[in-house]
């Protein structure tokens, strides 16, 4: 039971700080860009194929009208698809183990 309730409260800590803190996430460049920026050769960039289709492209998800709301919401999405994904491995691997032993 204390498990249970610690696994669900790390779930609600995570949700919460996608939705409600990434909206204040820093805009100012990365290292890598300011750089870029500052050799002069930033304009000259392409981004790879991955990332023109990228679904939540500069973390904002495409639809929402509000840059606030478009990056919560793609926090969001992005750590739900996470949880799922880990999940889903987490199980496999418990599956296999118990089919092992």
């Amino acid at each position: 039971m204390r498990r249970t309730v610690f696994i669900l409260c790390a779930i609600g800590v995570s949700l919460a700080l996608a939705t409600v803190v990434s909206p204040w996430a820093s805009s100012h460049p990365d290292g890598l860009e300011k750089v870029a920026d500052q050799q002069q050769f930033l304009d000259s960039a392409r981004q790879a194929g991955v990332q023109q289709q990228a679904p939540a492209p500069d973390y904002a998800f495409p639809g929402v009208r509000d840059a606030s709301a478009a990056t919560a919401a793609a926090g969001l999405t992005g750590t739900l698809l996470v949880l799922a994904a880990g999940t889903g491995i987490g199980l496999l691997v418990a599956r296999r183990r118990t089919g092992e032993s």
